[in-house]
């Protein structure tokens, strides 16, 4: 029976840490403050397409990297959950 549970524990522990490990348990990356090494850690996303989402920065949308052709459809749509285009916040206005 402690054997059993103990099993049980140890299996649930060790999907925890590969849930933790793949990204899937983690926050959306801000593709206007990402770096080219996170940018590469997302599927289908190699140096060159780090280089040209970091390029023709700012975005004010997620989705702009396909109106901006630098992914295509199925390549946004692999990434797409992973992602997101924090806009910077505005400068208090001076009175």
């Amino acid at each position: 029976m402690k054997k059993a549970l103990l099993v049980r524990v140890l299996a649930v522990l060790v999907v925890m840490m590969f849930v933790a490990t793949a990204g899937w348990a983690a926050e959306p990356i801000d593709l206007n403050t990402v770096t080219k090494e996170q940018l590469m850690t997302l599927t289908g996303v190699r140096e060159v397409t780090a280089q040209q989402i970091i390029k023709n920065r700012p975005y004010a949308k997620k989705d702009q990297l396909k109106a901006k052709k630098i992914l295509t459809d199925q390549a946004y749509d692999k990434i797409k959950d992973k992602i997101i285009a924090k806009q910077a916040k505005a400068a208090p206005k001076k009175k």
